[in-house]
């Protein structure tokens, strides 16, 4: 598996985004519903780095960075 430090900042941006694109969708199977909650649990990990003092990075998985990018 592989993980990179991304600018904290930049994912909170793309995680508030994708969150809007997944909860205007009209899906409400258990498959789109953990999409949401991941992408929540992204959107708060990237606000808390941001906002924390000389950090502004978060690490993400590979396989998050995919899940945050098919829905921005």
């Amino acid at each position: 598996m592989s993980y990179a430090a991304l600018d904290a900042k930049r994912i909170e941006k793309a995680a508030k985004a994708a969150l809007h694109t997944l909860e205007s969708a009209s899906e409400t199977t258990e498959a789109h519903q953990r999409k949401v909650l991941m992408i929540e649990r992204i959107h708060a990990l990237a606000h808390a780095a941001a906002e924390t003092e000389g950090q502004g990075v978060i690490t993400l998985t590979s396989e998050e960075f995919w899940l945050l990018s098919k829905n921005w």
